[in-house]
């Protein structure tokens, strides 16, 4: 493919740009719409309905509530604003987008009648109202949302909603970061493909599924005639004046410039630009369970799950120890040593799931799929995470977390921590009895480099809601339970 060397012509008006406004320039309103109709039907809901015989309530005609809706629609519409619904990265992203509207649902309905109750508003707000307000709204731009995002997928404009990309350099981060946007149907990024950094090298060379551009001495012709929108420079090693020069470009073609940092191969999440005394300093920044509230708040729910946890198990033991016991007589609950957080080691229960001979050559290693050493009914309750459950003693103690990287035994990941990169730093938060890699079937003797990864990406965006949906997922998601 050749590419012109001299050509003087100006970047278009971005197709994408236009086409996103006039998208969320629908959805703004449409969403204003849907909040105002969630509003109404709570009301008719609470007086115009059985519902209206529950509780003391003063009666209240539609002018007296007028005030509370326009507050609460104003305030919702600041809320999803807030969580970037109106981003030009959320238009493809139909999950993300049900997340959003779920978590500004849920800040609505605390900030509305805290707000409310605080300052005495006249009359008395019904709480129930509030509540039927809450979930009707949520609902209602779900399903709003959801044939939004039906009817956007559907059109011929969803190909220029896609951001453009070139690379600049490319090493096996830009593989890796490639290989997401192309396997990611609802990724707002289309790889055009990419070009020699000024060094004129790959440090690794580009697979057959990216179009590779020969080296140019002028970018911005390439800019313009592949319409880039973004340039990801790959290359880790470009000298710091070539980097200068491309960021130049770049801001002169009115382009994007984005780098895959060299020395931050980990916690990329984290990562905090400050100044001291003019002086910029980039760093690995606090994560979310750095943070008091969050590290209490996950210990709340811990607690709360690991007492429900106890009480909901007592069936389960008693049932799967009897079945162990018929089938392998012994101890039906096995203890084994595992490393937790900050290397501190502890002993995790289970119900037993092997002979009591499993380990009689004092060899120990991975579970293996179809491993003869397992009883028959250990294979089901593997399969389904029985044998876990008496984990939860684990999380009461302090010692566990519901969820967080598995724990691992000591004598098997020695010299993990010399072998894998960034092995050690799964160990900042407590081990769980679940995890984001269990639910993607990374358990076992599996490739510990992609459960790593999972364990960092967990780490870089815990939420209560990620630790609700992994729970969730575990009961669903059982690949690889061996």
């Amino acid at each position: 493919m050749s590419i012109p060397i001299e050509i003087a012509v100006p970047m278009p008006v971005r197709r994408y740009v236009g086409v996103a406004e006039r998208l969320m320039m629908t959805a703004l309103p449409a969403d204003t719409c849907v909040i105002v109709y969630g509003l109404l039907s709570a009301y008719w809901l609470r007086f115009y309905t059985p519902l209206s015989d529950y509780g003391k309530h003063a009666e209240s005609a539609l002018r007296d509530y007028a005030g509370y809706m326009v507050f609460g629609t104003v305030l919702m519409v600041l809320t999803l604003a807030y969580h970037r619904l109106y981003s030009k990265q959320t238009l493809l992203r139909h999950r993300r987008v049900s997340l959003l509207v779920l978590k500004s649902g849920i800040v609505w309905l605390a900030a509305f009648a805290t707000l409310t109750l605080v300052f005495k508003f006249q009359p008395p707000l019904s709480r129930l109202f509030v509540v039927l307000a809450g979930v009707n709204t949520t609902v209602g731009l779900l399903i709003w949302r959801n044939i939004f995002h039906r009817l956007v997928r559907a059109s011929p404009m969803a190909k220029s909603l896609k951001q453009r990309v070139l690379f600049v350099g490319w090493s096996a981060e830009a593989e890796r970061l490639s290989r997401t946007f192309r396997d990611d149907e609802a990724c707002a990024y289309e790889v055009v493909g990419c070009v020699p950094s000024p060094r004129g090298r790959f440090e690794q060379e580009p697979s057959d599924m990216v179009t590779v551009f020969p080296p140019s001495p002028n970018l911005a012709c390439l800019f313009v005639q592949e319409y880039v929108e973004i340039v990801i420079l790959g290359d880790v090693e470009c000298p710091r004046n070539e980097i200068v020069a491309l960021t130049n470009l770049c801001e002169k073609e009115m382009v994007e410039f984005k780098m895959i940092p060299s020395y931050f191969q980990i916690l990329v999440s984290g990562l905090h630009l400050e100044t001291i005394n003019g002086v910029p300093l980039l760093g690995v920044s606090r994560l979310p369970l750095d943070k008091l509230p969050n590290v209490l708040l996950k210990r709340a729910l811990d607690i709360v799950g690991a007492i429900v946890g106890l009480m909901l198990s007592v069936p389960l033991i008693l049932i799967f120890g009897t079945l162990v016991y018929l089938e392998s007589p012994g101890p039906i609950f096995y203890r084994q040593r595992r490393l937790g957080q900050r290397g501190v080691e502890f002993d995790i229960f289970k119900i037993r799931s092997m002979r009591i001979d499993a380990e009689k050559n004092g060899q120990v290693g991975w579970t293996v799929a179809n491993d003869p050493r397992r009883l028959r009914i250990g294979a089901f309750m593997r399969k389904w995470n029985v044998d876990e459950v008496p984990q939860f003693w684990n999380v009461l103690k302090g010692e566990m977390s519901l969820v967080g990287p598995r724990p691992e035994r000591p004598e098997l990941i020695l010299n993990f921590k010399e072998e894998i990169p960034h092995y050690n730093a799964r160990h900042n938060v407590k081990p769980g009895i679940t995890g984001w890699a269990q639910t993607k079937g990374l358990r076992g003797d599996t490739d510990l480099t992609e459960r790593i990864k999972c364990d960092l990406w967990y780490l870089e965006h815990w939420s209560a809601l990620l630790d609700l949906q992994i729970m969730v997922m575990t009961f669903v998601k059982n690949e690889n339970a061996t």
